[in-house]
């Protein structure tokens, strides 16, 4: 079986030869567990699951002042900081609620079918996406801000409106062209909208108001084409699991551990959900013992794995603070699941 179709078919929900793993690092813990193997090239020989085409995130090409970057959208990313991943913005782009301030930008779309086509020609018997990270809340709140964002979203519906069906057209003409080649698998879409406590940043009836139609139009595109819906937000937004399933979602990441009942989410939605994530970043991976980390990883696999529907990996990005023998011994659990979860 390939990684594939066994991505595939745990999102199918059913059962495979062993549960797909994927495991994805901050340039900064990359390097410090390149440090500790005395290896630069370990990441590929780890075997995850999944490759991506990125788009849409806070990359772009440095400006001429050096530790900044420019995103495709015009944001500026102060990465000189604590944060040298993701960074800060530097300015808002459209400081009043007005949209003839803000001139929108044009996807590439030659760099965008080079972008899938390199996925697509590189050899690898990987399950291929594309990623849109910043996919539609996030992307609006880096060029308004977040708090005049969430303002307008009471004080200027129309031009929240406005805003958002600008950034949703962008995004299809990103999905389009990746739906044009048949071995793209789906689309990740990266947008935060949940608190460590329940409760919703803009809250559910914003949320609904605002963002659900065009989620409900990008996932539509996706799903008409029979490729997986992934989504991605961090905190607890159990309350938004119905109608997202509702209108398209295969699978939600992060699926944080200490924010769900894990046993009681799976019962619930299971059927019809599947997740991608599990493992803490947030505690276990930091400040556990290796022993700890193998023992749990061993337990959240068995619970979120069983019937299917689960992708195991790390909740985010692994962050700089995590010990090397802790990635590892995680990696060891995915590696070897004959020998931990038989």
């Amino acid at each position: 079986m390939t990684r594939k179709e066994r991505v595939w078919k745990a999102l199918q929900h059913t059962r495979t030869d062993f549960i797909p793993f994927q495991v994805d690092f901050t340039q900064q813990e990359h390097d410090r567990v390149a440090d500790y193997l005395h290896d630069p090239d370990f990441e590929p020989k780890i075997g995850g699951h999944i490759e991506r085409a990125n788009f849409s995130g806070p990359v772009g090409p440095e400006t001429e002042r050096p530790g900044f970057f420019r995103d495709d959208f015009g944001v500026v990313w102060n990465k000189t900081g604590v944060d040298r991943d993701i960074g800060m913005m530097d300015e808002l782009l459209i400081k009043e609620p007005d949209m003839s301030t803000y001139r929108f930008p044009e996807p590439d779309e030659a760099v965008a079918h080079q972008r899938f086509r390199s996925l697509v020609d590189n050899g690898h018997d990987t399950f291929k996406i594309g990623r849109l990270s910043m996919a539609l809340y996030e992307r609006a709140w880096s060029l308004r801000g977040m708090e005049n964002l969430l303002c307008d979203m009471l004080q200027e519906p129309a031009f929240v409106d406005e805003l958002l069906e600008k950034i949703t057209d962008y995004t299809m003409r990103i999905i389009d062209i990746g739906l044009s080649y048949p071995e793209i698998d789906g689309f990740y879409f990266g947008d935060d909208w949940g608190q460590q406590t329940p409760g919703l940043i803009m809250g559910r009836k914003s949320w609904q108001r605002f963002l659900k139609p065009h989620l409900k139009r990008m996932y539509g595109r996706i799903k008409s084409k029979g490729r997986f819906v992934i989504q991605h937000s961090c905190g607890n937004i159990l309350e938004l699991y119905p109608e997202l399933i509702e209108i398209g979602l295969d699978v939600h990441n992060t699926f944080q551990p200490e924010i769900y009942d894990i046993e009681k989410v799976k019962r619930e939605f299971g059927k019809d959900l599947s997740w991608w994530g599990g493992i803490s970043t947030q505690r276990l991976l930091p400040f556990a013992t290796p022993e700890k980390v193998r023992e749990e990883t061993i337990r959240i696999m068995r619970t979120v794995g069983q019937g299917g529907g689960y992708i195991a990996a790390p909740t985010h990005y692994i962050p700089g603070d995590v010990p090397a023998e802790n990635v590892l011994a995680m990696v060891d659990v995915f590696t070897h699941q004959d020998r931990y979860l038989q």
